[in-house]
């Protein structure tokens, strides 16, 4: 088990620490095997993908739950992503949508100035659509997940806990109201195994084929952990004893 960094320090994404978060993705994701299939290499754009992900961190300040994790030596070391939990029958409210609308229009605009950069559109909506079908298959339960969908640890700060770090910002608060967490993977070696020391358990894998490439996406999640109250501990205590004195 990794001893975790000595100083590290967990907090929420701020303004300041974006373009560090983003570096951290970036580095991370080098050589992942959906970024590899839903991009041409060759094409692929930096400023553009930067830009991308701007966008996507300052809607996290809004309507996400961003940590970043800093160690003495480097600020955003690692960084995660998470959706909080909405029932599964609940309607979008207004701000759902207005929210949506304002993130596309900003896609859009970054799209004119910085062209696809290598994206691979075709590859992009078939993601999103075998996405939406495994959701469907496993997502069950009413209440809703939280939703891990970033989670990348800077390459010269991986192997120390710092993962589980900024995982357990939010298992504390899933487990307390009892709610499951739920990520996905492109990569099974090796991090099935280790989202799996972090109690979650592989679920379902599911390929995006487009004929010419494919990409298997690995979903796993996390029950939550039902703690027992020390009062019910005690309470238990005195009757095994009560019991013991009766016979």
């Amino acid at each position: 088990m990794a001893k975790p960094v000595e100083g590290l320090e967990i907090t929420r994404l701020s303004p300041d620490d974006i373009d560090g978060a983003i570096v951290a993705i970036q580095q991370a994701f080098a050589d992942d095997p959906f970024a590899d299939w839903i991009y041409d290499r060759s094409r692929f754009s930096p400023r553009r993908n930067h830009a991308s992900m701007t966008i996507r961190m300052r809607w996290g300040l809004r309507n996400g739950h961003v940590f970043v994790a800093h160690t003495p030596e480097k600020r955003c070391a690692g960084v995660a992503m998470w959706v909080a939990p909405k029932p599964l029958d609940a309607k979008p409210t207004w701000d759902d949508w207005w929210q949506d609308w304002a993130l596309w229009f900003r896609q859009v605009g970054m799209n004119a100035r910085f062209g696809r950069g290598g994206l691979k559109v075709k590859r992009y909506y078939l993601w999103k659509e075998c996405q939406a079908r495994m959701h469907s298959q496993v997502l069950t339960n009413p209440e809703g997940y939280w939703f891990c969908n970033i989670l990348a640890i800077h390459p010269s700060c991986q192997g120390k806990g710092i993962g589980k770090a900024l995982m357990q910002a939010v298992f504390e608060t899933a487990d307390a109201d009892g709610i499951p967490c739920y990520l996905e993977s492109s990569k099974f070696e090796p991090n099935v195994k280790i989202y799996e020391r972090m109690g979650f358990r592989f679920v379902k894998e599911i390929k995006c084929d487009d004929g010419e490439g494919a990409c298997t996406l690995f979903s796993m999640i996390r029950d939550p952990v039902v703690k027992v109250v020390e009062e019910d501990s005690e309470e238990a205590e005195s009757i095994k004893d009560g019991k013991a004195a009766a016979e």
